[in-house]
């Protein structure tokens, strides 16, 4: 493994067009690995005694919820 001193050592030493291209490449790792860490906390969530979860469960208008889907699919496309 490189120093971090051979490490920008190396990016100088390159020229200005491939020196975009690595700092671009460095920009979209960022971003693929920042967009997909689970927010702190995240973990600590019990989704099972969540009042979100099941909220719906006593309506009766829902009973068949796929049918209610595949008919607005039905009417709206």
């Amino acid at each position: 493994m490189m120093t971090q001193q051979e490490l920008i050592d190396e990016f100088l030493s390159l020229p200005a067009e491939a020196q975009s291209q690595v700092v671009d490449f460095i920009a979209f790792l960022r971003k693929r690995y920042t967009e997909f860490q689970p927010a702190s906390g995240a973990s600590n969530i019990d989704l099972i005694s969540d009042n979100f979860i099941g909220m719906w469960r006593d309506r009766q208008d829902l009973a068949d919820s796929n049918a209610w889907v595949r008919n607005v699919r039905k009417t709206e496309w």
